[in-house]
């Protein structure tokens, strides 16, 4: 990064690749490591508010491993290791109960992996757990969940949609079967059709559809007959993720996909969305606006400063004090290692975090940064100001950097990034990151 620090103009490509990862999350899952001793839950939730929390659950087990896939699940799980799973989950449920006291979630999301794996019954039997144990019940809380063109069933969408759920998520990636052939994930486009005639049949508030970009094979023009066929269905929201070729996962053998490519497709399937009227809310989500103004709505649970409760393995739990989770893996022996584990333990160990990483008010400051500035919404410099008693320009000569590129504009106090910007959503986080989470990224090994 030292060009950035000596160019007298610093331009766009002093930030190296355009497509360096992507920052959903602060500090990255990879600078977790094993606690010098557990952390007890009832402790590390002390300090948060019970009444703002956005409730996460994560079922790793889909139908097949897509060739880009790094996430936490397994593929194809027989009936006897689904059951371990859930009773687990149940007692990690009773166990987050106990130590959190009672909590009333704004927000809920269940994902993986795939949910809709499971089937209409064993959901309904989750749901009743959270709703019960947790106050999470899709009927008053803001819920989405994750799906998939080949478990998207009648009964199972009928199901979600009997519950209260308001948003509901498929990855379609591409209505081109040569295109998810490259990409690791053959799936018949009638299939696809089908899944979405199931879930448009019912009331749900949002539909948001996956497709990704960057497949050797796709063009400018192949990209936008998926779009505008998804736009067939009306979705509420539109995620475009760029193809990440990572290890471990199917297509790490295969060469990744230029910089330059990507970036064309990307601006191909801005402007379309944006010609259809949708708002861009960050480099990957797109919105169509509501009655009333604005996009989609949004719960009252603020990603910079509440907490998050992540349950199951591979959800990701946020606190003020720390982030904690179960232990990473992407290979399939690595994931059913972690997966038995689980599986074994139980309600007292449930109640401790064991694996994650201490956030320290520096950590805090840098998250804040990032959950805002890569949203359409900004960086609020007076409310930054007031949590960390000086502004963003004084804590990072990052921002003095971006403006001069024209990455970022700042106008009644809000700093945004511009068009450019956006464009560059997955090469600017590595300026915020901390020389010791790098490290630590640095020196992460995952099976």
């Amino acid at each position: 990064m030292s060009s950035l620090a000596t160019s007298a103009r610093p331009t766009p490509a002093d930030l190296g690749p355009l497509y360096q990862d992507y920052a959903y999350g602060y500090p990255h899952k990879s600078a977790y490591r094993s606690f010098a001793a557990p952390l007890r839950l009832g402790d590390l939730w002390a300090g948060e508010r019970k009444d703002r929390i956005f409730l996460y659950l994560h079922i790793p087990f889909c139908e097949m491993r897509c060739g880009f896939c790094n996430l936490f699940t397994a593929a194809n799980p027989d009936d006897a290791r689904t059951e371990h799973y859930l009773a687990a989950l149940d007692r990690q449920i009773e166990a987050a109960r106990d130590e959190l006291g009672a909590v009333s979630p704004v927000q809920m999301a269940i994902g993986g992996g795939t949910p809709t794996l499971l089937g209409a019954r064993a959901l309904g039997r989750l749901l009743d757990r959270v709703a019960t144990r947790l106050n999470g019940d899709p009927a008053r809380v803001s819920a989405g969940i994750e799906t998939s063109p080949k478990t998207a069933t009648p009964e199972t969408i009928a199901l979600l949609a009997e519950r209260g759920f308001d948003r509901i998520s498929i990855g379609v990636q591409s209505f081109i079967e040569a295109e998810t052939r490259a990409m690791g994930r053959p799936q018949d486009p009638a299939g696809v059709a089908q899944a979405l005639d199931t879930i448009r049949a019912h009331r749900f508030g949002r539909l948001n559809i996956d497709l990704i970009y960057g497949a050797a094979n796709q063009t400018p023009e192949s990209l936008a007959h998926s779009i505008r066929r998804a736009l067939d269905w009306a979705p509420e929201e539109m995620f475009l993720y760029p193809l990440y070729v990572r290890a471990r996962t199917g297509l790490d053998r295969r060469a990744s996909v230029e910089d330059e490519h990507r970036r064309t497709l990307y601006r191909t399937a801005r402007d379309l969305l944006l010609a259809e009227g949708y708002e861009q809310v960050s480099m990957r989500a797109f919105r169509r606006p509501v009655a009333g103004g604005g996009g989609a709505a949004d719960s009252e649970f603020s990603c910079q400063e509440d907490g998050v409760l992540g349950l199951g393995t591979g959800a990701r739990s946020y606190t003020q004090a720390a982030h904690y989770s179960s232990r990473y893996a992407v290979t399939r022996r690595g994931v059913l290692d972690i997966l038995d584990a689980f599986a074994a333990s139980d309600e007292q160990a449930f109640r401790h975090a064991h694996h994650g990483i201490a956030m320290t008010p520096d950590e805090a400051m840098r998250r804040f940064v990032l959950k805002s500035l890569l949203h359409r919404d900004g960086l609020d410099a007076a409310r930054f100001a007031a949590l960390f008693g000086r502004t963003p320009e004084q804590a990072f000569a990052a921002f003095a950097t971006l403006d001069a590129m024209g990455l970022t504009d700042t106008q009644a106090g809000t700093i945004r990034l511009t068009e450019s910007g956006l464009e560059h959503s997955d090469a600017i986080p590595p300026l915020f990151y901390s020389d010791a989470v790098r490290a630590l990224m640095r020196a992460s090994r995952i099976d």
